[in-house]
């Protein structure tokens, strides 16, 4: 969205980005996350690290690392945006995340920047002089060989749209218009065995299509062997065909709890049966309470309403499986709920998927809520506890 004033007193049309130009180049990135899942993503001359606080959302992202030749300057910013906050850790992630911080030039080398799946370059390119530029794609594309690479840079044809029509950073060395941009990454794409769409963010005016978006974006994408080849080349920045480069140097580091750790695991999986199995016990509780005043329901109506309860959302095979499953019982003031029946419930299956490793961690977990089988986890039953939501 632009928006156009009409300014009193130069008379021209001052445009304004909607949201600002910064933030729809990084939600240009977001969107190339949503769609392609990379697990490894590298932002090249990354600033304050604001692209890395967006990207640390996206589940599918396990490894986030990002280069600048100023990072001291700038970590002070958003270093406590990116270390894992109280909420990371009482509902921790499905996969790990760790995050790195370099100081160091997206013209050096560095072999721990190999493999990655996507390497993003938003406002880079044009800060470089010749001689880096001549640089960039040899380490960029031939060393690191990640699997896309994202470069946005102003364009130049949009600039005559501005009130001022120099350079719009005083540190750009150049600012290049739509031809000169797609002639340069064109020919490196084919250098480089890569292919490349444009696009860009920030559109202009009705009346001014023909200058392009105010930046101009190169998506490159590596290509695949053909079909039936029979011999594979190592892709240049492979971690076996390169020696060890360590040329950056690490000012920060992160690394965020998540399900593949056992002992968060063990947290949220024992949390959950104990929520799970204390529900359950409450509404085995009201059930009593509903015989006890001769309320006649059958056998079908009373399983079905131990099942469900206010705030959990089953299908129906989701419930005709729970129903299938060994019921609830209690033995003097104890309470018993089968783990086969557990299993049923999407909280719990989503963490474990089969009774097995359920009984294993639990026994591990919370061994004194088991029974001596290990076949159910027993909590106290008080007959007369009856919730009041329930009658």
């Amino acid at each position: 969205f632009i928006k156009f004033q009409q300014s009193t007193v130069a008379r021209k049309n001052v445009i304004e980005f909607r949201p600002p130009l910064y933030k729809q180049r990084y939600f240009f990135v977001k969107d190339i996350v949503n769609q392609y899942k990379p697990k490894k993503v590298a932002d090249l001359g990354c600033g304050n690290a604001t692209l890395l606080c967006m990207l640390k959302f996206h589940s599918c992202v396990q490894e986030l690392v990002g280069v600048d030749l100023l990072m001291d300057r700038l970590l002070d910013w958003n270093s406590d945006r990116l270390s894992p906050s109280v909420g990371d850790h009482l509902g921790p992630r499905d996969l790990d995340l760790s995050i790195v911080l370099y100081r160091g030039s997206a013209v050096e080398k560095d072999s721990r920047l190999l493999g990655f799946d996507l390497i993003t370059c938003i406002e880079l390119i044009e800060h470089l002089d010749s001689e880096d530029l001549a640089k960039f794609p040899e380490v960029v594309f031939g060393y690191f060989s990640p699997g896309m690479v994202v470069i946005s840079t102003p364009n130049s044809d949009f600039n005559p749209l501005f009130p001022a029509s120099t350079f719009r950073n005083s540190d750009h060395k150049f600012e290049w218009n739509q031809k000169q941009f797609q002639h340069w990454a064109s020919n490196v794409a084919k250098l480089y065995n890569y292919t490349v769409e444009f696009t860009g963010v920030g559109a202009p005016p009705p009346w001014a299509k023909h200058v392009g978006y105010c930046t101009q974006i190169g998506i490159f994408k590596k290509k695949q062997p053909e079909p039936g080849s029979w011999i594979v080349a190592k892709p240049t920045g492979s971690s076996d065909s390169q020696p060890e480069e360590h040329t950056y140097q690490v000012v920060f580091t992160a690394s965020f709890p998540s399900l593949q750790q056992k002992h968060f695991l063990l947290f949220v999986l024992c949390t959950e049966v104990l929520k799970e199995v204390e529900a359950i016990r409450q509404k085995y509780v009201w059930i009593l309470k509903r015989k006890e005043s001769n309320e006649p329901e059958s056998e079908e109506d009373i399983d079905r309403s131990l099942v469900r309860r206010p705030g959990l959302f089953l299908t129906d095979a989701q419930v005709a499986q729970i129903e299938k499953s060994p019921k609830p019982y209690s033995v003097g003031k104890r309470f018993y709920v089968p783990l086969k029946r557990l299993i049923g419930y999407p909280k719990v299956n989503r963490l474990v998927g089969d009774v097995s490793t359920l009984r294993t961690l639990l026994a591990e977990g919370i061994p004194t809520r088991l029974n001596r089988a290990h076949t159910s986890v027993l909590i106290d039953l008080d007959p007369y506890d009856y919730p009041r939501d329930y009658y």
